[in-house]
């Protein structure tokens, strides 16, 4: 990811055998923009694990979820946590298996663009880590192990999120909540992975960014771009050993060689690199969206150098250009635009204002220079 999609986590470990207070901070995204999260586990570490009829040996007592897992969580905000404590006990002797998981998994939800918090606060939902629905949640689960739960302080990073969106009850800031950890199917670390899986990780947050960013939720598109982006750079060396064996030895299919039991297809090296570069320069339009026009043209940047025929990215790259005064790259920019769309209204216009400006500057420059001398 971008470096403002994967900043680095601060952990304070306090001391103590059982009652240790481990405190983590990050910052994560959402619909609103970026938060800080700090987050504190509940108690003592849990032994528990999945319920798994299958035996998997992962399950130990150090097993948390990994990349796919299906966790059952429940996120409550912290000023409803007393008055509903006694329910939550009996709730959690209630044994979930993985099939409950899985069954429950079919339930979805849209994301909210007036909510910091992206699941029903309050009720059991299923998430599989690694979709995106919630960033502060996903986080959290990530270290925690069946049974457990952990508090969280939720305020604006920066310069907080937009705040033309309204404000919603979850927000007295900062936000205080907690969130628990039922059960969770296995899933895998990245390594782990078949590229085969993980170009199907790639089509599905890429398809999810479009749908964000259809829905106004720029900030969650850009996350899904990122995450596609940080696994299809993982998948260059084996599309490249699949173009060296030769067509002769491909049938159309890649044999899944972690698994050996299923067949899965890898992208051809055309399709690769225009997956990737469509991925930059979608990227590229969530960073103009978000009034961060430097990562919009190192993005759009590359995109034309992976697509030299991409006109979306030539566009996107004179638009960033121009929103850091760099006017001489932007009009190369939209000339190369004029040289795959010829009489392009977008790229004349942008050309137009460019030599506008210019003479603007221009002016204002010799009537500076005629008062120094006069």
């Amino acid at each position: 990811m971008d470096g403002w999609m994967d900043p680095p986590l601060e952990t304070l470990s306090g001391n103590g055998d059982h009652d240790s207070v481990d405190v983590t901070s990050w910052v994560s995204v959402c619909p609103r923009g970026l938060w800080k999260v700090q987050r504190k586990r509940i108690g003592e570490r849990s032994q528990q694990t999945v319920s798994n009829s299958g035996g998997d040996p992962s399950g130990s007592s150090g097993y948390c979820p990994r990349l796919g897992s299906l966790c059952r969580v429940q996120v409550r905000l912290r000023t409803e946590v007393d008055e509903a404590e006694s329910l939550v006990s009996e709730k959690g002797n209630e044994t979930l298996s993985v099939t409950d998981v899985t069954e429950a998994a079919a339930t979805t939800f849209p994301r909210c663009q007036d909510s910091v918090l992206q699941v029903p606060l309050g009720d059991w939902t299923a998430l599989r880590l690694g979709d995106g629905q919630c960033d502060i949640t996903e986080a959290c689960v990530e270290g925690m192990r069946a049974g457990e739960k952990c508090e969280i302080m939720i305020s604006p990073a920066g310069n907080g999120p937009d705040v033309s969106v309204p404000a919603t009850a979850e927000e007295n800031l900062p936000i205080c909540a907690t969130v628990e950890l039922k059960s969770f199917t296995p899933g895998k670390e990245f390594w782990e992975m078949s590229p085969g899986e993980k170009w199907e990780w790639v089509k599905s947050h890429k398809e999810r960014g479009g749908v964000r960013f259809r829905s106004g939720d720029v900030w969650g598109a850009a996350d899904s771009y990122s995450r596609a982006l940080k696994l299809l750079i993982s998948l260059y060396g084996h599309v490249r050993e699949e173009k060296k064996k030769g067509q002769e030895h491909r049938t159309g299919e890649q044999r899944d060689t972690n698994t050996g039991d299923q067949t899965q297809q890898l992208p051809s090296e055309d399709e690769f690199r225009t997956t990737k570069a469509e991925l930059h320069s979608n990227l590229s339009l969530c960073q103009l969206k978000l009034n961060q026009p430097e990562r919009a043209r190192a993005s759009a940047a590359k995109a034309t150098q992976l697509e030299p025929g991409g006109a979306k990215a030539w566009y996107r790259l004179g638009q960033a250009c121009q929103m850091v005064n760099e006017l001489d790259e932007a009009r190369q920019a939209f000339k190369k635009l004029l040289e795959i769309q010829p009489e392009s209204p977008a790229a004349l216009k942008a050309l137009k204002n460019i030599a506008s400006r210019e003479k603007e500057t221009n002016a204002q420059l010799g009537l500076r220079l005629s008062k120094m001398f006069s």
